[in-house]
């Protein structure tokens, strides 16, 4: 076969480079979209209106996150890794006791910038692999870090590690309740807590002011109202 006859090398057509930015846009946007309302509302937010947020179909939107879990472990990655963080922190500093004090303090305010995080942290993703994989790193950093401060003797020796998981589902519902009314709640509530997870003597976190009688009663009238008349 003669030169003139050998078959021509595809060429790279302009449009390819241009779906592939025009898809990344998209991916960017449903994730952007998801993180704002997940803040907002918590993860009980529709698939449908992720994709109405983001400006794109549901199937712009399936074709990037094929599960609610996909979208969900793409969307809090960088909090997760934030948690991590925090418990490796907390592991290094040199007073336990300090150290786990900050590490709830850290954690619980995560909670309260972000609903959606503070759904995260009291639920179980199987299929989110990225956030199982740090939920298990936290786990075990702060499991160490319970052992350390107790062996301090500022942590009460009946502490168990499943005892912040309760903390966190009843801070994640303080924040909820109270997020319009009376924002700064969770800080009363979780101070309050820490005094009680420590052992006689330790040093304790001053108390917050606590919320007024009428923004607890707006809170409570606001809960106690169908969800879409809030």
């Amino acid at each position: 076969m003669g030169l003139a006859e050998t078959p021509a090398s595809p060429r790279t057509n302009g449009p390819a480079p241009a779906r592939r930015a025009d898809a990344e846009r998209n991916r960017a946007r449903i994730v952007a979209a998801a993180r704002t309302l997940y803040a907002r509302e918590g993860l009980g937010v529709s698939m449908a209106a992720v994709a109405r947020q983001a400006g794109v179909g549901k199937a712009t939107l399936g074709r990037h996150f094929t599960s609610r879990q996909e979208l969900i472990d793409a969307v809090f990655a960088d909090r997760m890794d934030a948690y991590v963080e925090a418990a490796t922190e907390a592991l290094d500093h040199d007073d336990a006791w300090d150290g786990f004090v900050r590490f709830i303090w850290a954690v619980c305010e995560m909670q309260a910038r972000d609903r959606g995080f503070a759904d995260v942290l009291t639920l179980t993703f199987p299929f989110a692999e990225h956030l199982e994989e740090r939920r298990l790193a936290a786990y075990h950093g702060f499991v160490q870090l319970i052992a350390s401060a107790q062996a301090s003797g500022h942590l009460r020796a009946d502490f168990e590690p499943d005892d912040v998981i309760l903390l966190l589902m009843a801070n994640a519902g303080v924040i909820s309740a109270t997020a319009n009314d009376a924002p700064g709640s969770w800080r009363r509530f979780v101070a309050q807590i820490l005094r009680g997870y420590a052992a006689p003597g330790a040093p304790t976190p001053p108390l917050p002011p606590a919320p007024s009688s009428d923004e607890l009663y707006r809170a409570m009238a606001r809960a106690s109202r169908p969800r879409t008349e809030r």
